[in-house]
């Protein structure tokens, strides 16, 4: 792939490490509603494929297809997160370092996440602030979740840049497929939620362990 003239990151677990806020915010609704909670580890595997399959990974199995119990379970969750959003949550060692080397050799960076709009544009606005992402787009009703590729080629036509000049980074098996449909170059991330064996299953065009490695692929650095 020629060098790419942009950068779409996924948000949760490949810019920012927010798994304990997710968790603290999670665990503080499930015990309100008198179910059981999770260990903070196990929310790497119940993240990154949108806040409603979220709900049903984390409920007791048998009300995960109870909808009226998931729409309470929701409306508590997202309560609780306006609360813990930016308790703990920072961006990975490295990411800082990264996002300076791009933005200094003039490239485009973008985020698509799964986690709804609203604190996607939060989580950047504040947590990210130091750079200047011209594209956020987070789940929404007009933007299906990933690996739908709705919100990146909405990215891309705005960028104005043919997709195979744009790479996409991300922590899951999502990201990698997403990254395929939208004809983006993928580069997996190990330092996230999921395995690299996860990640070279689904096909990643790259993966990396450390954030200087995505600027050595180009020699941006």
């Amino acid at each position: 792939m020629e060098k790419p003239l942009g950068f779409v990151f996924d948000l949760d677990g490949t810019l920012l490490n927010s798994l304990e806020d997710l968790a603290d915010a999670a665990n503080s609704s499930l015990s309100k509603m008198g179910f059981p909670s999770h260990p903070v580890e196990q929310y790497k595997y119940f993240v990154g494929d949108g806040v409603i399959t979220l709900m049903k990974r984390i409920l007791p199995p048998e009300k995960a297809e109870d909808e009226e119990v998931c729409a309470q379970f929701l409306s508590a969750y997202l309560a609780a997160y306006d609360q813990y959003w930016d308790k703990k949550t920072s961006p990975y060692p490295g990411v800082a370092e990264l996002l300076d080397a791009l933005s200094a050799a003039g490239v485009r960076l973008g985020v698509f996440s799964n986690k709804p709009h609203r604190f996607t544009q939060l989580c950047v606005g504040k947590l990210l602030s130091r750079w200047h992402f011209d594209a956020v787009v987070g789940q929404s009703d007009e933007v299906p979740k990933k690996p739908d590729p709705t919100g990146a080629l909405l990215i891309q036509k705005q960028w104005g840049f043919e997709p195979g000049r744009i790479a996409y980074v991300g922590d899951t098996a999502t990201d990698m497929k997403t990254a395929a449909a939208a004809g983006f170059f993928s580069i997996g991330v190990t330092w996230g939620f999921r395995p690299e064996s996860e990640l070279r299953e689904s096909g990643a065009c790259a993966i990396v362990h450390r954030p200087e490695e995505i600027l050595e692929l180009w020699q941006f650095a």
